[in-house]
């Protein structure tokens, strides 16, 4: 009767050739972005327990695997330079000192593409990169002799913890283990609680006017001062929801005739409502911008061109007094 097969056995033959760090680093990858574009997982803290250390740590354990991967020993006062390679210390360390530069390069390099410095793009390339460098690293490892290849002793990583642990020489040995273990709990504690239950900055609305230059770029200057009677300018209107919660705005457009009192008070001679827009329902952190033209109805020099957000509906009789957020323009308008 033949064995049961074991779940590796599934595994294709190169997979499960591959030393346990890579398999991990490969693993790793794989996690990140399924915490990062899976829809359930991408708004829990998962995505950012999985993605520091991808960031911080992956690139660059995978690129030092394809530099050195032979095994190292630790340095002494006689080593001589006899190919020596690198040892568990120094493999971390320059780990974590290869990713903080290769991961700001990719996205230099991605600045300069169609793409941009944006979400898919990083990681795509951040990803692509380690899956590569660790290919090599496996290629590399598998073409020298196997007692000259680089392992992770877990085996004597998680024998030396349980004597340390379970077996304590002394009675005040058992008790720095007990301190030890019960301060590592409360950190990852504390650490779990600061990513799940981040402390939430202040809740705001921004509110813009934006014009397009001669480039086609967004910019808050250059807006259109001088009309026509019945001469349509366009106007660009933003709203980015930072309220923390879903939020539906609307906005009042209004042309008023002002008379200024001793400099300080503004009274309403005449106004006319331009327009009324919605921005439907806006999720945290979402942003709508939609181009108004704007047509003015009275004419008459320094007329105030009067934009009011509210959030949810706008009242009949809207004016500044009343609107969550005010932007206003001065035009001059001929017949």
């Amino acid at each position: 009767m033949s064995a049961s097969p074991r779940p590796t056995d599934l595994l294709p033959p190169w997979l499960r050739r591959l030393p346990a760090d890579l398999a991990a680093t490969l693993a790793l990858v794989a996690a990140v972005n399924l915490a990062v574009f899976v829809p359930i997982l991408r708004d829990t803290p998962l995505r950012i327990l999985l993605g520091l250390p991808f960031v911080l740590f992956v690139p660059g354990y995978a690129f030092i695997a394809a530099l050195f991967p032979e095994a190292g020993d630790p340095p002494t006062d006689d080593d001589t330079d006899d190919g020596r390679g690198i040892d568990g210390i120094e493999r971390v360390a320059l780990s974590f000192g290869l990713s903080i530069a290769v991961v700001p390069l990719i996205g230099l390099v991605l600045n300069f593409t169609p793409w941009g410095i944006r979400l898919t793009p990083i990681m795509v390339a951040v990803s692509g990169f380690t899956l590569i460098a660790t290919w090599v690293a496996a290629e590399r490892r598998w073409a020298i002799p196997a007692a000259d290849r680089f392992q992770v002793p877990y085996r004597d990583w998680v024998a030396a913890g349980k004597t340390e642990l379970l077996e304590p020489a002394t009675r005040a040995d058992a008790a720095l283990n007990v301190l030890l273990v019960a301060s590592i709990v409360l950190a990852t504690a504390s650490v779990a609680y600061a990513v799940a239950v981040p402390k939430q900055g202040e809740a705001f609305t921004e509110f813009y006017l934006l014009t397009e230059n001669e480039s086609g770029a967004l910019v808050a200057a250059d807006y259109p001062t001088n009309f026509t009677r019945g001469e349509s300018r366009p106007v660009i209107v933003g709203v980015t929801n930072q309220e923390h919660r879903e939020v539906r705005y609307s906005i009042v457009v209004e042309l008023q005739r002002v008379r200024f009192i001793n400099n300080t008070t503004v009274a309403v001679l005449d106004q006319r409502e331009l327009t009324r827009l919605s921005t439907g329902a806006l999720a945290d952190n979402e942003t709508f911008m939609t181009t108004q033209n704007v047509t003015p109805t009275l004419t008459g020099q320094r007329l105030r061109l009067v934009y009011l957000l509210y959030r949810g509906d706008a009242p009949d009789d809207a004016s500044i007094d009343s609107a969550y957020r005010e932007l206003h323009l001065w035009i001059n308008v001929s017949a």
